[in-house]
């Protein structure tokens, strides 16, 4: 029986692997309460289900009708963050989504429209924002400890991860759509300013895949400062890490450098073959989901909204008509 001060959350689909380190995270949490799973897929939740108890939903709809049920996270194929998002607002429930909000602009204005009628909250999940060395750096940053920043460069590499990721039907394109978002969001976050025009090479070049693979995008900011992001599944089977999050950030009056996942051990182990990076510091997505929950209780607005999500993918989507083009792309265009 929940309990009537605790947030009653709703998982839908665990199809990205995010949902769950989600879960994780919200069911250890004493102020929510997860009362249902969606899942098309019952055997890939039925772990979940068997250890827990959490009533199952095959059809969203059927969990979204819940009237106990406060707030959703969706954790879908990306082709599918709009449609549910619209069905979760009409319903009536606080949504945070994964990343990228969507795969195309009009989707996404229509999601964050829809929560802003229904009267509900859009967040996008955006874990980054949270790490202890990006925190450090805003804060840096705001005191005026570099001047003003003038150029960043910026990585977000990361391992093939395979699946329907590399299905464009289902990801709605590959490594710059899927890489570009987090580093862009942060990128805006920084400057406090919003991309202008977009420049981009990419290809399949570590594997064969029906998508891109790697990319390099460039982008001018309408205060004039001037960013580019390796966005490259490059990480090869032994790297030691899942991948990276990097960023040097140049000021007027000094340089940052960030390792986003700086807090980490290296441990040398034969059985494993290679060195491996235990990652020993705060978690994330934690921080993320507390800001998320403590938002619905305070009936408050979310730190990274939807508005950040359509603003940041929509870089990746004018990144993949620069190559089109084979020239660069003013945002405006993109934004419509």
């Amino acid at each position: 029986m929940s309990e009537p001060n605790k947030v009653k959350v709703g998982m839908i689909s665990f199809a990205h692997s995010h949902g769950r380190s989600y879960f994780r995270e919200l069911v250890s949490m004493p102020d929510v309460d997860i009362v249902g799973i969606s899942d098309e897929s019952r055997t890939r939740v039925q772990p979940i289900l068997d250890s827990y108890g959490i009533p199952y939903f095959e059809d969203y709809q059927d969990l979204l009708a819940m009237e106990q049920l406060d707030a959703v996270v969706i954790c879908s194929e990306n082709v599918h963050h709009a449609r549910i998002t619209l069905a979760a607002a009409k319903a009536g429930k606080h949504v945070i989504c994964e990343k990228p909000l969507g795969t195309t602009v009009e989707e996404m204005k229509a999601m964050i429209r829809a929560c802003e009628e229904n009267g509900v909250r859009l967040m996008t999940a955006f874990p980054c924002r949270y790490l202890p060395a990006v925190v450090e750096a805003k804060e840096a940053v705001d005191r005026g400890d570099i001047g003003e920043i003038v150029a960043i460069k910026g990585t977000n590499r990361g391992s093939m991860p395979g699946s329907w990721f590399v299905d464009p039907a289902l990801s709605g394109g590959g490594a710059v759509l899927d890489h570009t978002v987090h580093v862009m969001d942060l990128m805006r976050w920084f400057l406090g300013s919003e991309p202008d025009r977009v420049y981009a090479e990419m290809g399949t070049l570590f594997h064969e895949l029906p998508v891109e693979d790697a990319g390099m995008v460039h982008v001018t900011f309408t205060n004039g400062a001037v960013a580019v992001l390796d966005t490259s599944w490059s990480r090869s089977k032994s790297f030691p890490f899942w991948g990276d999050v990097t960023m040097e950030i140049i000021g007027t009056n000094g340089t940052i450098s960030v390792d986003a996942f700086g807090q980490k051990n290296e441990v040398y182990n034969n059985d494993a073959g290679k060195a491996q990076w235990s990652h020993w510091g705060d978690r994330m997505d934690a921080y993320m989901l507390k800001d998320f929950v403590r938002t619905i209780k305070a009936n408050g607005s979310v730190p990274i909204s939807g508005d950040d999500g359509m603003r940041s993918a929509a870089v990746a989507l004018a990144a993949y008509e620069s190559v089109k083009r084979k020239a660069s792309v003013a945002m405006s265009e993109i934004m419509g």
